[in-house]
């Protein structure tokens, strides 16, 4: 603790009035700073070189070397994905192997196929895909993803827009006990100095800040509880604008309840706090100290799945740590910025659902001898559409919820693309759309395009836009954007940018009327598009996680007994086991105790099945 409040760093006008009689030591300080010249860290994006066999090696650019390489392992691919490899699909896979060489990044897909493949090699769970980066046929042809972007309509520009350089972003889905082995074969690889884990910095957030500092103000535990408590729980809260902000639009614009939303409750709590912090006892001046310090950094942490693989020794690079909790350097740059520093992050997650089918893969082996492929199981089987329509999907993926369990019922689905809309539409915002969903489905509303070249699109969602895709696909269709401004209207849309919008609003209506659309028919298209799209999803996203889904629920459909033994060996704690156990009774299978002549080292389906 300091002897006095003085150790801060102080504003320019602190200083000068300290140094009142002395205002040269003032001057001759800021002649220093004057001389420091700005060092700009950001540089373009720097990748190891890929180890290439010596028939690539052949031009003098080694990104044309690259370049060269994934074309053929691309090209090779394709032949096994495809066929017949069509005239259409090979445009595609031209227009994606152009954007890529333009942007240099051949480098990169061909790092995370390696690591991927590798993973697979030993044995590794890998999930289908993730995010943006199953829109590209490329990343499918070469074995990132496993889901097919043409059949689903999945957009490369999604991915990475031809028409404005990005980093390209591919996070990988491991089994959780595969994720590390994964990493080690990255650093093997590349070597350990190149390889490192990513700092993140956690700020002092409303009660934390008040906590902190009536901790050294040494305000008692339970006054200081009380003042934390006062603070309303809502996600996101300020406490600057919790103090000082307008509470109802009575008292101004921009109020706490009209952007928060706070329960009467929160504001009583909150004219009690500002009651408190107008006072002049120790109270009010733990919360003007913890207003001050709100958003100031309090501690460090470790991206859970962000690695960084540099072309050389990272310390040559950017500034990085040592942790106790970890044998990798950490980088000191966080991984919103750290792309600015020359290095690429990946993510590698573990995800447990991909345990659970890797252990009932085993299970189902082990007792019935059949090696099932679950990227070859039928997506129209019945019986797994079946458990859908009961709603019976405790221990399946995505779709267990009590409130999505209940619009399966209502849905009844029975396609895949069922699934990948409900696995869209249940997040907030768009869960308002799923009756209007389920009534067409059922012919209980009628299926109305706005123009009937929208039907392309927008009939395997009953008319409705659910997926950012289909915003894409339609500007290009009806107003003749291109793949790269039908991205930036996609960004637009979702991130509200009002400016951005108003500009391609015109654009729109403009193309759009060129090719014979009625005006006020396309202004209507473009409201619905604005009130919706800001909660459109990646369809992406939603159509790998729908696929895993589906496997969950297609071995839980057909081999019962050996998925629920998986689901209860990736359990970790005894209530979601007893919940488990439950449904296990549920179902008619017997949950029976430790047998000495039967039992393995977790639960296992006996030999009477």
């Amino acid at each position: 603790k300091f002897p006095n409040d003085q150790f801060y760093f102080k504003t320019k006008a602190e200083m000068s009035a300290l140094f009142a009689d002395i205002p040269e030591a003032i001057e001759n300080t800021q002649m220093v700073v004057d001389k420091v010249e700005v060092l700009n860290l950001k540089r373009d994006i720097l990748l190891p070189a890929f180890p290439l066999p010596p028939s690539f090696q052949i031009h003098a650019d080694a990104n044309l070397n690259q370049w060269e390489y994934l074309k053929h392992l691309t090209m090779e691919g394709a032949h096994k994905r495809y066929d017949p490899l069509t005239p259409e699909i090979q445009e595609r896979i031209d227009f994606e192997l152009f954007t890529i060489k333009t942007m240099g990044f051949a480098g990169y897909f061909l790092i995370v196929g390696d690591f991927i493949q590798a993973g697979r090699d030993m044995g590794v769970f890998v999930g289908p895909g993730r995010g943006s980066a199953a829109g590209s046929v490329v990343a499918y042809c070469i074995g990132i993803t496993n889901i097919d972007p043409i059949k689903y309509q999945l957009l490369f520009e999604r991915f990475l827009n031809p028409e404005r350089k990005s980093m390209p972003d591919i996070d990988t889905d491991f089994d959780d006990e595969g994720r590390q082995r994964v990493i080690d074969y990255v650093v093997d690889k590349y070597g350990k100095s190149q390889v490192a884990q990513i700092v993140t910095y956690g700020t002092m957030a409303a009660k934390m800040s008040i906590k902190d500092v009536a901790r050294v103000l040494d305000l008692p535990l339970s006054e200081s509880n009380f003042l934390a408590k006062l603070v309303p729980d809502k996600p996101g809260t300020e406490l600057g604008r919790v103090l000082k902000a307008p509470i109802t639009q009575k008292d101004g614009p921009g109020s706490l309840v009209e952007k928060e939303g706070y329960a009467p409750e929160d504001l009583d709590n909150v004219r009690k706090l500002r009651e408190l912090y107008n006072g002049d006892d120790i109270k009010a001046q733990v919360l003007h100290e913890a207003e001050r310090l709100e958003g100031s950094v309090r501690n460090t942490g470790i991206h859970a799945a962000g690695i960084i693989i540099a072309p050389r020794d990272l310390t040559d690079l950017l500034p990085v740590a040592t942790a106790k909790d970890s044998e990798l350097w950490i980088t000191q740059i966080e991984g919103n910025i750290i792309e600015d520093a020359g290095v690429i992050k990946m993510d590698f997650l573990g995800l447990k659902t991909l345990s659970i089918l890797k252990t009932a893969l085993e299970l189902i082996e082990n007792n019935h001898g059949v090696r099932i492929n679950l990227d070859e199981i039928p997506l129209d089987d019945a019986l797994t559409y079946q458990l859908y329509q009961r709603g019976e999907t405790n221990g399946t993926f995505q779709f267990e919820s009590v409130g999505m369990q209940k619009y399966l019922r209502e849905l009844k689905p029975d396609t895949f693309d069922d699934l990948i809309a409900m696995n869209a539409l249940y997040r907030p915002g768009p869960i308002a759309y799923i009756p209007k969903f389920i009534d067409r489905k059922h012919g209980r509303e009628a299926i109305q395009y706005d123009l009937a070249e929208m039907e392309e699109y927008l009939k395997d969602t009953y008319g409705i836009t659910v997926y950012q895709e289909q915003v894409m696909l339609l500007s290009q269709k009806l107003a003749g954007f291109s793949k790269g401004e039908a991205d930036v209207l996609r960004k637009a849309m979702g991130k509200k940018q009002k400016s951005v919008l108003d500009k391609m609003k015109s654009q729109f209506v403009e193309g759009a009327k060129a090719k014979g659309h009625d005006a006020k028919v396309l202004e209507k298209i473009w409201e619905d598009w604005e009130k919706f799209a800001q909660y459109a999803f990646n369809k992406s996203h939603s159509t790998c996680y729908a696929f895993v889904a589906y496997q969950t629920a297609y071995l839980k459909a057909h081999y019962p007994g050996e998925f629920m033994s998986a689901v209860l060996n990736h359990q970790g704690n005894i209530e979601k086991i007893t919940f488990f156990m439950e449904e296990c009774k549920r179902m008619g299978i017997k949950v029976l105790g430790p047998d000495i002549n039967e039992s393995g080292k977790g639960f296992a389906v006996n030999s009477k099945g």
